[in-house]
């Protein structure tokens, strides 16, 4: 007997432009992230870009400004949104807090993150500085899930950007940024293979 094709529904979370939402958007709507949709767009900023990006693709989208409350009472009406959406897996793009541990609890193993180095060096923010700074000869992107810990987590994939003599901050981050545009929807697509394949082992 065949068993029904689940469609993932997934939540990208920006603050930003949301470049890295667009890149999931666009590999979801195309089959490059096969039976996954993004049904809903969250920022924390309600001047983010990227929400009138998301508008345009006709995906749902949310302002949960923080508005002076702790970390985990901002998280608790964000975790409520995506539960009450059905949400399967939560990818952070460009996100600019740090999770609570409540929140990370309400999703383990569901949220991705994408962060502008070769994990476990240089993690939090300017990655790419640091880079630079310590003279590594290359850099790169990777895709964790994430835990408590900062940039923690099991790392999904990864992918070397070489580091050039003349590299400044901005043309090491616009290099990066280009593969972590692929890396992105390659690591998610390889999670929901993953989470096809158990749900159908345990069905």
């Amino acid at each position: 007997m065949n068993l029904p094709v689940k469609t993932f529904r997934l939540a990208i979370l920006i603050s930003g432009r949301g470049s890295n939402m667009s890149a999931l958007i666009d590999a979801a709507q195309s089959g490059k992230i096969p039976q996954a949709e993004v049904a809903l767009v969250i920022s924390d900023q309600p001047s983010a870009a990227g929400l009138q990006e998301a508008n345009k693709c006709a995906i749902e989208t949310l302002v949960i400004e923080r508005r002076g409350r702790a970390r985990e009472e901002h998280d608790k009406e964000i975790v409520a949104a995506l539960r009450e959406r059905q949400i399967d897996l939560v990818c952070l793009a460009g996100y600019m807090r740090i999770l609570s541990r409540a929140f990370i609890a309400a999703y383990r193993g569901r949220i991705l993150n994408i962060h502008p180095s070769l994990l476990p060096s240089f993690t939090g923010l300017d990655a790419q500085r640091q880079a630079l700074k310590h003279g590594v000869k290359v850099a790169g992107c990777t895709v964790h899930l994430v835990d408590e810990n900062l940039d923690g987590g099991p790392i999904i994939g990864q992918r070397v950007v070489p580091v050039r003599e003349d590299d400044t901050v901005e043309t090491l981050s616009a290099r990066i940024l280009e593969q972590e545009h692929k890396l992105y929807p390659e690591a998610v697509a390889t999670v929901l293979a993953r989470t096809q394949i158990t749900q159908a082992a345990n069905s």
